[in-house]
């Protein structure tokens, strides 16, 4: 069990810090990444999209948010940071990510035989601050093509 003195948490406008503990960073990266999903979700729905699947798991890796918007199917990586400190959050996603998500979303696509429909990658980015409650959200439709090889829709 991750036990934390007082000095190693500090409180700033309701969200938790852990300074230099790396376990309680990466649990708190974890339940930050996870209200950005939930703030994603929400932020599409309101967009006219239908949300499919929350944090679809293949061996081949995950995909955040499966969508569907009119008749195009969305696959959605979402990205929250703190601050732009490290630079913008859609920054992080690498080409190998983009490879990755290419394969997840050709399985997602035949395991419920949608291949004929129409299929896209967005990303949701959004810097929510710890000393505010409205984050910035930027949503980039067709963020990247599907890359590596035998790619979905060429």
């Amino acid at each position: 069990m991750l036990r934390l003195s007082r000095a190693e948490i500090s409180r700033n406008g309701g969200f938790v810090t852990a300074g230099g503990n790396l376990e309680m960073r990466g649990i708190l990266a974890k339940i930050l990444g996870n209200e950005g999903e939930r703030l994603a979700a929400r932020f599409l729905r309101q967009q006219g999209f239908k949300i499919l699947a929350r944090q679809y798991h293949t061996k081949l890796g995950e995909i955040d948010l499966i969508c569907r918007d009119g008749v195009t199917i969305v696959f959605v990586e979402v990205k929250t940071r703190r601050s732009e400190a490290a630079g913008r959050p859609e920054e992080a996603i690498t080409f190998a990510k983009q490879k990755q998500l290419t394969r997840v979303g050709l399985a997602f696509l035949k395991e419920h035989q949608l291949l004929e429909c129409p299929a896209r990658f967005d990303v949701v980015s959004i810097v929510w601050p710890a000393d505010s409650r409205d984050p910035q959200i930027d949503h980039y439709r067709h963020a990247f093509s599907a890359v590596g090889e035998g790619q979905m829709f060429s």
